[in-house]
Protein backbone atom coordinates (compact mmCIF):
# COMPACT_ATOMS: atom_id res chain seq x y z
CA UNK A 1 0.00 0.00 0.00
CA UNK A 2 2.79 2.44 0.90
CA UNK A 3 4.62 1.41 -2.27
CA UNK A 4 1.63 2.58 -4.45
CA UNK A 5 1.49 5.95 -2.73
CA UNK A 6 5.21 6.43 -3.31
CA UNK A 7 4.86 5.75 -7.05
CA UNK A 8 2.00 8.26 -7.29
CA UNK A 9 4.05 10.98 -5.59
CA UNK A 10 7.01 10.38 -7.89
CA UNK A 11 4.79 10.56 -11.01
CA UNK A 12 3.25 13.88 -9.94
CA UNK A 13 6.67 15.34 -9.30
CA UNK A 14 7.91 14.30 -12.75
CA UNK A 15 4.90 15.86 -14.49
CA UNK A 16 5.38 19.14 -12.59
CA UNK A 17 9.07 19.29 -13.52
CA UNK A 18 8.33 18.65 -17.23
CA UNK A 19 5.73 21.42 -17.28
CA UNK A 20 8.18 23.91 -15.81
CA UNK A 21 10.79 22.99 -18.41
CA UNK A 22 8.38 23.37 -21.32
CA UNK A 23 7.18 26.73 -20.02
CA UNK A 24 10.74 27.99 -19.82
CA UNK A 25 11.49 26.90 -23.36
CA UNK A 26 8.40 28.69 -24.67
CA UNK A 27 9.38 31.92 -22.96
CA UNK A 28 12.87 31.64 -24.35
CA UNK A 29 11.70 31.14 -27.94
CA UNK A 30 9.20 34.02 -27.64
CA UNK A 31 11.87 36.29 -26.28
CA UNK A 32 14.13 35.38 -29.17
CA UNK A 33 11.36 36.13 -31.69
CA UNK A 34 10.64 39.48 -30.05
CA UNK A 35 14.27 40.46 -30.11
CA UNK A 36 14.63 39.79 -33.92
CA UNK A 37 14.71 42.58 -36.62
CA UNK A 38 11.37 43.41 -38.38
CA UNK A 39 10.29 45.84 -41.24
CA UNK A 40 8.95 49.29 -40.29
CA UNK A 41 5.20 49.29 -39.81
CA UNK A 42 3.10 50.54 -42.72
CA UNK A 43 1.73 54.06 -42.58
CA UNK A 44 -1.60 54.28 -40.83
CA UNK A 45 -4.19 56.72 -42.18
CA UNK A 46 -6.83 58.22 -39.95
CA UNK A 47 -9.68 60.02 -41.77
CA UNK A 48 -10.65 63.40 -40.38
CA UNK A 49 -14.12 64.90 -40.16
CA UNK A 50 -13.33 66.52 -43.53
CA UNK A 51 -13.39 63.82 -46.24
CA UNK A 52 -10.48 65.57 -48.03
CA UNK A 53 -8.31 65.74 -44.91
CA UNK A 54 -6.21 62.76 -43.72
CA UNK A 55 -3.82 62.13 -40.84
CA UNK A 56 -0.76 59.94 -41.50
CA UNK A 57 1.45 58.58 -38.73
CA UNK A 58 4.53 58.47 -41.02
CA UNK A 59 4.26 61.53 -43.31
CA UNK A 60 7.94 61.22 -44.26
CA UNK A 61 7.01 58.27 -46.50
CA UNK A 62 5.36 60.73 -48.92
CA UNK A 63 8.01 63.16 -50.28
CA UNK A 64 7.02 66.74 -50.99
CA UNK A 65 7.94 68.99 -53.89
CA UNK A 66 7.64 72.75 -54.23
CA UNK A 67 5.58 74.15 -57.12
CA UNK A 68 7.72 76.13 -59.54
CA UNK A 69 6.79 79.32 -61.41
CA UNK A 70 5.93 79.48 -65.11
CA UNK A 71 4.81 82.37 -67.33
CA UNK A 72 2.18 81.53 -69.94
CA UNK A 73 -0.67 83.13 -71.84
CA UNK A 74 -4.15 82.16 -70.64
CA UNK A 75 -5.89 79.50 -72.69
CA UNK A 76 -9.50 78.44 -73.02
CA UNK A 77 -10.28 74.93 -74.27
CA UNK A 78 -13.78 74.16 -75.56
CA UNK A 79 -15.28 71.34 -77.57
CA UNK A 80 -17.02 71.62 -80.92
CA UNK A 81 -18.25 69.74 -83.97
CA UNK A 82 -17.15 70.04 -87.58
CA UNK A 83 -19.89 71.08 -90.01
CA UNK A 84 -20.12 72.34 -93.59
CA UNK A 85 -19.93 76.01 -94.47
CA UNK A 86 -23.65 76.71 -94.80
CA UNK A 87 -22.97 79.60 -97.15
CA UNK A 88 -21.48 77.04 -99.56
CA UNK A 89 -24.34 74.53 -99.33
CA UNK A 90 -26.07 74.26 -102.71
CA UNK A 91 -29.46 72.54 -102.94
CA UNK A 92 -30.09 70.36 -105.99
CA UNK A 93 -33.61 71.02 -107.24
CA UNK A 94 -35.79 69.05 -109.60
CA UNK A 95 -36.78 71.22 -112.54
CA UNK A 96 -39.82 69.03 -113.30
CA UNK A 97 -42.53 67.36 -111.26
CA UNK A 98 -42.54 63.61 -111.71
CA UNK A 99 -41.25 60.27 -110.48
CA UNK A 100 -37.59 59.35 -109.89
CA UNK A 101 -36.55 56.44 -112.10
CA UNK A 102 -32.78 56.28 -111.45
CA UNK A 103 -30.35 57.63 -108.81
CA UNK A 104 -26.69 57.81 -109.73
CA UNK A 105 -25.12 59.04 -106.43
CA UNK A 106 -25.59 58.78 -102.67
CA UNK A 107 -24.70 60.65 -99.48
CA UNK A 108 -20.96 61.04 -99.03
CA UNK A 109 -20.07 60.84 -102.72
CA UNK A 110 -17.88 63.50 -104.29
CA UNK A 111 -19.41 64.88 -107.49
CA UNK A 112 -18.27 67.24 -110.22
CA UNK A 113 -20.24 70.08 -111.76
CA UNK A 114 -22.44 68.81 -114.63
CA UNK A 115 -22.47 65.20 -113.38
CA UNK A 116 -25.81 63.37 -113.62
CA UNK A 117 -27.34 62.89 -110.15
CA UNK A 118 -30.75 61.37 -110.91
CA UNK A 119 -33.35 61.10 -113.68
CA UNK A 120 -37.07 61.90 -113.58
CA UNK A 121 -39.98 60.88 -115.80
CA UNK A 122 -42.27 63.90 -115.97
CA UNK A 123 -45.55 64.81 -117.66
CA UNK A 124 -44.40 68.46 -117.48
CA UNK A 125 -41.70 67.74 -120.04
CA UNK A 126 -44.08 65.88 -122.35
CA UNK A 127 -46.50 68.83 -122.21
CA UNK A 128 -43.71 71.32 -122.82
CA UNK A 129 -42.55 69.39 -125.90
CA UNK A 130 -46.12 69.36 -127.20
CA UNK A 131 -46.40 73.14 -126.76
CA UNK A 132 -43.05 73.61 -128.49
CA UNK A 133 -43.99 71.51 -131.50
CA UNK A 134 -47.28 73.41 -131.85
CA UNK A 135 -45.37 76.70 -131.68
CA UNK A 136 -42.95 75.51 -134.38
CA UNK A 137 -45.82 74.54 -136.69
CA UNK A 138 -47.67 77.82 -136.04
CA UNK A 139 -44.55 79.86 -136.77
CA UNK A 140 -43.87 78.00 -139.99
CA UNK A 141 -47.47 78.59 -141.15
CA UNK A 142 -47.34 82.30 -140.20
CA UNK A 143 -44.08 82.69 -142.10
CA UNK A 144 -45.57 81.14 -145.24
CA UNK A 145 -48.59 83.45 -145.00
CA UNK A 146 -46.28 86.44 -144.58
CA UNK A 147 -44.25 85.47 -147.65
CA UNK A 148 -47.45 84.98 -149.72
CA UNK A 149 -48.81 88.34 -148.56
CA UNK A 150 -45.62 90.08 -149.69
CA UNK A 151 -45.96 88.55 -153.20
CA UNK A 152 -49.63 89.47 -153.43
CA UNK A 153 -48.90 93.02 -152.28
CA UNK A 154 -46.26 93.38 -155.00
CA UNK A 155 -48.83 92.25 -157.57
CA UNK A 156 -51.40 94.67 -156.15
CA UNK A 157 -53.77 91.83 -155.22
CA UNK A 158 -54.10 92.80 -151.52
CA UNK A 159 -53.91 96.04 -149.61
CA UNK A 160 -51.09 96.96 -147.20
CA UNK A 161 -53.35 96.21 -144.23
CA UNK A 162 -53.39 92.52 -145.14
CA UNK A 163 -49.60 92.46 -145.14
CA UNK A 164 -49.56 94.09 -141.74
CA UNK A 165 -51.92 91.42 -140.38
CA UNK A 166 -49.66 88.67 -141.73
CA UNK A 167 -46.59 90.35 -140.23
CA UNK A 168 -48.31 90.56 -136.80
CA UNK A 169 -49.22 86.87 -136.97
CA UNK A 170 -45.59 85.99 -137.74
CA UNK A 171 -44.28 88.12 -134.86
CA UNK A 172 -46.74 86.48 -132.47
CA UNK A 173 -45.75 83.01 -133.66
CA UNK A 174 -42.06 83.83 -133.09
CA UNK A 175 -42.82 84.98 -129.52
CA UNK A 176 -44.70 81.75 -128.81
CA UNK A 177 -41.88 79.67 -130.26
CA UNK A 178 -39.27 81.48 -128.16
CA UNK A 179 -41.41 81.13 -125.01
CA UNK A 180 -41.92 77.39 -125.42
CA UNK A 181 -38.23 76.90 -126.19
CA UNK A 182 -37.30 78.81 -123.02
CA UNK A 183 -39.76 76.64 -121.07
CA UNK A 184 -37.93 73.52 -122.22
CA UNK A 185 -34.64 75.13 -121.29
CA UNK A 186 -35.90 75.88 -117.77
CA UNK A 187 -37.03 72.28 -117.40
CA UNK A 188 -33.49 71.21 -118.23
CA UNK A 189 -34.07 69.77 -121.70
CA UNK A 190 -30.72 69.93 -123.54
CA UNK A 191 -32.09 69.41 -127.05
CA UNK A 192 -35.59 70.73 -127.87
CA UNK A 193 -35.55 68.85 -131.16
CA UNK A 194 -35.28 65.47 -129.39
CA UNK A 195 -38.67 64.87 -127.70
CA UNK A 196 -38.65 62.80 -124.46
CA UNK A 197 -40.45 62.63 -121.14
CA UNK A 198 -37.27 61.77 -119.16
CA UNK A 199 -34.96 64.48 -117.86
CA UNK A 200 -31.55 64.18 -116.13
CA UNK A 201 -30.79 66.41 -113.14
CA UNK A 202 -27.18 67.63 -113.13
CA UNK A 203 -24.91 68.77 -110.30
CA UNK A 204 -24.85 72.58 -110.28
CA UNK A 205 -21.47 72.68 -108.47
CA UNK A 206 -18.66 70.39 -107.44
CA UNK A 207 -18.57 69.10 -103.86
CA UNK A 208 -19.74 66.38 -101.49
CA UNK A 209 -23.31 65.07 -101.21
CA UNK A 210 -24.26 65.89 -97.60
CA UNK A 211 -28.00 65.23 -97.74
CA UNK A 212 -30.40 63.05 -99.74
CA UNK A 213 -34.18 63.20 -99.61
CA UNK A 214 -35.22 60.94 -102.51
CA UNK A 215 -35.24 57.23 -103.31
CA UNK A 216 -36.01 55.28 -106.45
CA UNK A 217 -39.68 55.63 -107.50
CA UNK A 218 -40.25 58.54 -105.12
CA UNK A 219 -42.09 61.61 -106.34
CA UNK A 220 -40.47 65.03 -106.66
CA UNK A 221 -41.99 68.45 -107.12
CA UNK A 222 -40.50 71.06 -109.39
CA UNK A 223 -38.50 73.80 -107.66
CA UNK A 224 -39.79 72.84 -104.19
CA UNK A 225 -38.40 70.85 -101.24
CA UNK A 226 -40.07 67.55 -100.49
CA UNK A 227 -39.38 67.39 -96.75
CA UNK A 228 -36.61 68.01 -94.22
CA UNK A 229 -34.53 65.50 -92.31
CA UNK A 230 -34.90 65.67 -88.51
CA UNK A 231 -31.56 63.88 -88.06
CA UNK A 232 -29.56 66.15 -90.37
CA UNK A 233 -29.38 69.79 -89.25
CA UNK A 234 -27.88 70.73 -92.63
CA UNK A 235 -30.77 69.30 -94.65
CA UNK A 236 -32.41 71.68 -97.15
CA UNK A 237 -35.30 69.36 -97.93
CA UNK A 238 -34.42 69.26 -101.64
CA UNK A 239 -33.53 65.96 -103.40
CA UNK A 240 -29.80 66.46 -102.76
CA UNK A 241 -27.56 68.98 -101.03
CA UNK A 242 -24.00 69.52 -102.26
CA UNK A 243 -21.48 71.08 -99.87
CA UNK A 244 -18.19 72.67 -100.85
CA UNK A 245 -15.78 71.17 -98.29
CA UNK A 246 -12.79 73.35 -99.15
CA UNK A 247 -13.70 75.36 -96.04
CA UNK A 248 -15.61 74.03 -93.03
CA UNK A 249 -17.07 75.37 -89.80
CA UNK A 250 -16.28 74.27 -86.26
CA UNK A 251 -19.14 75.32 -83.98
CA UNK A 252 -18.21 75.44 -80.27
CA UNK A 253 -20.13 76.08 -77.06
CA UNK A 254 -18.50 78.74 -74.85
CA UNK A 255 -19.82 79.41 -71.35
CA UNK A 256 -21.02 82.88 -70.50
CA UNK A 257 -18.21 83.38 -67.95
CA UNK A 258 -15.57 82.74 -70.64
CA UNK A 259 -16.94 84.92 -73.44
CA UNK A 260 -14.50 87.70 -72.56
CA UNK A 261 -11.67 85.43 -73.78
CA UNK A 262 -13.18 85.16 -77.28
CA UNK A 263 -13.08 87.97 -79.84
CA UNK A 264 -14.23 88.39 -83.42
CA UNK A 265 -11.61 87.73 -86.14
CA UNK A 266 -9.19 86.30 -83.58
CA UNK A 267 -7.57 82.93 -84.20
CA UNK A 268 -7.77 79.63 -82.35
CA UNK A 269 -6.01 76.27 -82.57
CA UNK A 270 -8.24 73.37 -83.52
CA UNK A 271 -7.38 69.74 -82.83
CA UNK A 272 -9.38 66.74 -84.02
CA UNK A 273 -9.81 63.51 -82.09
CA UNK A 274 -8.99 61.68 -85.33
CA UNK A 275 -5.66 63.55 -85.76
CA UNK A 276 -4.50 64.55 -82.25
CA UNK A 277 -1.00 65.51 -83.41
CA UNK A 278 -2.17 68.01 -86.05
CA UNK A 279 -3.14 71.60 -85.30
CA UNK A 280 -5.45 73.58 -87.60
CA UNK A 281 -5.60 77.37 -87.46
CA UNK A 282 -9.14 78.74 -87.41
CA UNK A 283 -10.63 82.24 -87.49
CA UNK A 284 -13.55 83.28 -85.27
CA UNK A 285 -16.21 84.44 -87.73
CA UNK A 286 -19.26 84.67 -85.48
CA UNK A 287 -20.20 84.78 -81.79
CA UNK A 288 -23.84 83.91 -81.13
CA UNK A 289 -26.00 86.72 -79.78
CA UNK A 290 -28.42 84.34 -78.04
CA UNK A 291 -27.32 82.14 -75.12
CA UNK A 292 -28.64 78.68 -74.44
CA UNK A 293 -31.20 79.26 -71.64
CA UNK A 294 -30.29 76.02 -69.87
CA UNK A 295 -26.49 75.88 -70.17
CA UNK A 296 -25.78 79.61 -70.58
CA UNK A 297 -23.45 78.94 -73.48
CA UNK A 298 -23.01 80.84 -76.73
CA UNK A 299 -22.30 79.30 -80.13
CA UNK A 300 -18.91 80.40 -81.46
CA UNK A 301 -18.25 79.69 -85.13
CA UNK A 302 -14.75 79.05 -86.44
CA UNK A 303 -13.83 78.99 -90.12
CA UNK A 304 -11.14 76.46 -91.00
CA UNK A 305 -9.49 75.85 -94.41
CA UNK A 306 -9.80 72.19 -95.37
CA UNK A 307 -7.45 71.91 -98.32
CA UNK A 308 -6.15 68.51 -97.21
CA UNK A 309 -9.71 67.20 -96.90
CA UNK A 310 -9.04 65.71 -93.46
CA UNK A 311 -12.01 67.38 -91.77
CA UNK A 312 -15.28 65.54 -92.14
CA UNK A 313 -18.77 66.56 -91.08
CA UNK A 314 -19.61 65.43 -87.55
CA UNK A 315 -16.04 65.08 -86.29
CA UNK A 316 -15.42 66.13 -82.69
CA UNK A 317 -12.89 68.93 -82.25
CA UNK A 318 -11.20 70.85 -79.44
CA UNK A 319 -10.61 74.56 -79.93
CA UNK A 320 -7.99 76.45 -77.90
CA UNK A 321 -8.37 80.24 -77.59
CA UNK A 322 -5.20 82.11 -76.58
CA UNK A 323 -5.16 85.24 -74.44
CA UNK A 324 -2.86 88.19 -75.04
CA UNK A 325 -1.58 88.94 -71.50
CA UNK A 326 0.90 86.64 -69.76
CA UNK A 327 -0.03 84.99 -66.45
CA UNK A 328 1.98 83.37 -63.67
CA UNK A 329 1.17 79.72 -63.11
CA UNK A 330 2.38 76.93 -60.88
CA UNK A 331 4.25 73.97 -62.33
CA UNK A 332 4.50 70.56 -60.62
CA UNK A 333 5.52 67.05 -61.71
CA UNK A 334 2.72 65.36 -63.57
CA UNK A 335 2.76 62.57 -60.94
CA UNK A 336 1.69 65.11 -58.31
CA UNK A 337 -1.69 65.57 -60.06
CA UNK A 338 -4.36 62.95 -59.39
CA UNK A 339 -7.27 62.56 -61.81
CA UNK A 340 -10.23 61.35 -59.78
CA UNK A 341 -13.98 61.53 -60.47
CA UNK A 342 -13.39 63.60 -63.64
CA UNK A 343 -11.47 66.20 -61.63
CA UNK A 344 -7.83 66.99 -60.91
CA UNK A 345 -6.42 67.01 -57.37
CA UNK A 346 -3.15 67.47 -55.48
CA UNK A 347 -2.23 66.63 -51.89
CA UNK A 348 -0.80 69.45 -49.78
CA UNK A 349 0.74 69.08 -46.29
CA UNK A 350 -1.11 70.39 -43.24
CA UNK A 351 -0.13 70.70 -39.54
CA UNK A 352 -0.05 67.68 -37.19
CA UNK A 353 0.84 65.06 -39.83
CA UNK A 354 -2.19 65.88 -41.97
CA UNK A 355 -2.56 65.96 -45.75
CA UNK A 356 -5.31 67.84 -47.52
CA UNK A 357 -6.67 66.98 -50.97
CA UNK A 358 -7.07 70.18 -53.01
CA UNK A 359 -8.92 70.44 -56.32
CA UNK A 360 -6.91 72.09 -59.11
CA UNK A 361 -7.26 72.90 -62.79
CA UNK A 362 -4.50 71.16 -64.71
CA UNK A 363 -2.95 72.90 -67.70
CA UNK A 364 -0.75 71.81 -70.57
CA UNK A 365 2.08 69.33 -70.32
CA UNK A 366 5.62 70.73 -70.28
CA UNK A 367 9.00 69.09 -70.91
CA UNK A 368 10.54 66.72 -68.32
CA UNK A 369 7.11 65.39 -67.24
CA UNK A 370 6.07 68.71 -65.74
CA UNK A 371 2.54 70.08 -65.93
CA UNK A 372 0.94 73.47 -65.47
CA UNK A 373 -1.59 74.10 -62.74
CA UNK A 374 -3.92 76.94 -63.72
CA UNK A 375 -5.91 77.24 -60.48
CA UNK A 376 -5.88 75.64 -57.03
CA UNK A 377 -2.29 76.25 -55.95
CA UNK A 378 0.33 78.94 -56.52
CA UNK A 379 4.09 78.88 -57.07
CA UNK A 380 5.94 77.99 -53.87
CA UNK A 381 3.21 75.74 -52.46
CA UNK A 382 4.26 72.26 -51.43
CA UNK A 383 2.50 69.17 -52.79
CA UNK A 384 3.01 65.42 -52.52
CA UNK A 385 5.26 64.42 -55.42
CA UNK A 386 3.34 61.20 -56.12
CA UNK A 387 -0.33 61.67 -55.40
CA UNK A 388 -1.28 58.20 -56.58
CA UNK A 389 0.78 56.51 -53.85
CA UNK A 390 -0.93 58.53 -51.11
CA UNK A 391 -4.33 57.93 -52.68
CA UNK A 392 -3.67 54.18 -52.75
CA UNK A 393 -2.69 54.25 -49.09
CA UNK A 394 -5.88 56.15 -48.24
CA UNK A 395 -8.02 53.64 -50.12
CA UNK A 396 -6.31 50.65 -48.40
Amino acid sequence: MNRKVLFLELGLASILTLSLLLGGCGKTSTAKADSGDTAPPPAQVEPDMDSSNFKVDHPDQFPLVKAAEHMAAPELNVTGVVGPDVSKNVPVISTATGRVIDIKVKVGDTVQKGEVLFTVRSADIAGAFSDYRHAVAAEQLAKKQLDRSKILLDDGAIPVSQLEIAQTAEDTALVDLDTTAKHLQVLGVPDPNNPTDIISMLAPVSGVITDQQITNSSAVQAFAPSNTSPTNPYSTGYPFTISDMSDVWVVCDVFENNLSQVGMNEYADVRLNAYPNRVFRARISNIGQILDPNLHTAKVRLEVPNQAGLMRIGMFATATFHGETMETRAVVPSSAILHLHDRDWVYTPAPNNHFKRVEVTAGVMLPNNMQEVVTGIKPGDQVVSNALVLQSTVEQ
